[in-house]
């Protein structure tokens, strides 16, 4: 396995330069101004695990905190329009979709978030997808904290991209 060093970082940036440093190494948003609208939808995942018991009370909304579930929806939604404000170098973007899901697996005691963000603009919403997952497992932790502090959050990734003057991407 290869370890980066601090002086690999100077090397990278030669062969292949960072998008979000200038010339002097100084973080700076990219300049979009002359990229193509076009439709962009991104698509991210994310888990939660818990005890059995914990995972019963979010599906049978039996959280002395009430559904869990519809307030980590509402905290998706809430994360994916304010992304830019959160992750300093994101572009303010006017979302024309968000869709917010879960899924369980009883046997494994886990709950799946998967959010579909849509835009038509200048730049991608992968970063609102990922964002929007991650704010809504947290909010899932919240609220279920009381029952299960063990909880885990993980497995937050990217699952496809489409739109852009990139290719559409899909992962494994």
């Amino acid at each position: 396995m290869h370890q980066s060093k601090i002086s690999d970082f100077g090397s990278h940036m030669m062969n292949q330069p960072f998008t979000h440093l200038d010339d002097q190494g100084r973080a700076q948003m990219v300049d979009i101004a002359n990229k193509s609208e076009t439709r962009r939808i991104a698509r991210a995942s994310g888990r939660i695990r818990m005890q059995p018991k914990t995972l019963s009370a979010f599906l049978d909304v039996t959280l002395k905190k009430g559904d869990a579930m519809s307030v980590a929806r509402i905290a998706a939604l809430m994360a994916a329009k304010r992304t830019s404000e959160l992750i300093p170098l994101c572009h303010p973007l006017s979302l024309t979709h968000t869709q917010v899901d879960f899924t369980h697996n009883a046997e494994e005691a886990w709950l799946e978030c998967i959010v579909t963000t849509e835009t038509v603009g200048r730049t991608g919403v992968e970063m609102e997808a990922l964002t929007a997952v991650s704010v809504a497992l947290l909010a899932l932790y919240d609220m279920g904290k009381g029952l299960d502090r063990g909880m885990t959050i993980g497995d937050i990734r990217l699952l496809e991209k489409s739109g852009g003057c990139s290719s559409d991407w899909r992962g494994a």
